[in-house]
């Protein structure tokens, strides 16, 4: 058996990049309608090969005579699926600083949430990943993995929803999980004069990258947590530089997390209320 290339290597990549493809494609659909097509668009090509194999001419000539039409056909088939696909491409760390423009509209999003929170005196606590994964933080909370709105954000953080105790994280423009517990700051001299929510999103700043963003129950103040340090009685104005400034850092301006002072016996998670 003579490789399609010289070296076989090159066919088991071959392989398994066509296999990648199929398999994404498979749990794309999975539970959708267009999970049958899938099925019946495989069938198809799978008894084309069938009648190329054994030499069927009448199927051979149908299969040929339609051939010219499948790509047409798959992507009206499946245009919403190839249209998550690329979109999911777009949002990989790869490509992200490439698109750098469309976090203004997620930044925006949470501006206008903690200004109307910070109105009605609604205690938030919400986490924008950047770099470092938040995966361990996010189990502690309720999976949501809704889009990223100024309205779904005050009403997660309304006393009558039962997601408003803890902090949501947000990921891309996506809110992950709510009701997330964070580790409260080592820095006991610093988060003596702060309550529950500054001391969590300080903690969770030393030892992420992430952008957290408080709102005081008791002032309606707003904070943001940053790499260890607090700025805090933002306006509306103030918070969006702070973000910008925050996601559009490049990696050489970036300041390491300071090291975390010894956490005494009993200093627990929390991200409830201040």
């Amino acid at each position: 058996m003579t490789p399609v290339h010289q070296i076989w290597l090159l066919d088991l990549l071959d392989i398994f990049l066509v296999a990648l493809l199929f398999y994404r494609l498979l749990v794309l659909v999975k539970g959708t309608r267009s999970g049958q097509m899938y099925v019946g668009l495989l069938l198809i090509v799978l008894v084309g090969l069938f009648a190329l194999v054994f030499d069927l001419i009448a199927v051979k000539w149908i299969v040929d005579s339609v051939k010219t039409i499948w790509l047409i056909a798959f992507v009206i088939l499946f245009q919403p699926e190839l249209r998550h696909v690329l979109a999911q491409f777009g949002r990989t760390r790869y490509f992200r600083s490439f698109l750098r423009g469309d976090s203004y509209g997620v930044l925006g999003e949470v501006v206008r949430a903690a200004e109307t929170l910070g109105k009605k005196h609604q205690g938030a606590l919400m986490v924008i990943e950047r770099n470092t994964g938040l995966r361990n933080f996010v189990e502690t909370g309720t999976r949501l993995d809704a889009k990223v709105t100024a309205e779904l954000l005050v009403t997660l953080f309304s006393p009558g929803s039962p997601l408003h105790d803890g902090a949501v994280i947000l990921r891309e423009d996506s809110v992950v999980a709510a009701a997330c517990i964070l580790p409260l700051s080592s820095d006991l001299k610093t988060a003596a004069a702060l309550g529950t929510r500054h001391r969590a999103a300080l903690g969770l700043s030393e030892e992420s990258d992430a952008a957290v963003v408080v709102v005081s129950e008791e002032s309606g103040g707003i904070s943001v947590a940053y790499r260890g340090a607090l700025k805090q009685r933002l306006d509306s104005g103030e918070l969006r530089s702070e973000l910008s400034r925050i996601f559009h850092l490049r990696p050489e301006e970036e300041e390491p997390p300071p090291a975390p002072a010894p956490v005494a016996d009993g200093e627990a998670a929390a991200g409830a209320a201040e």
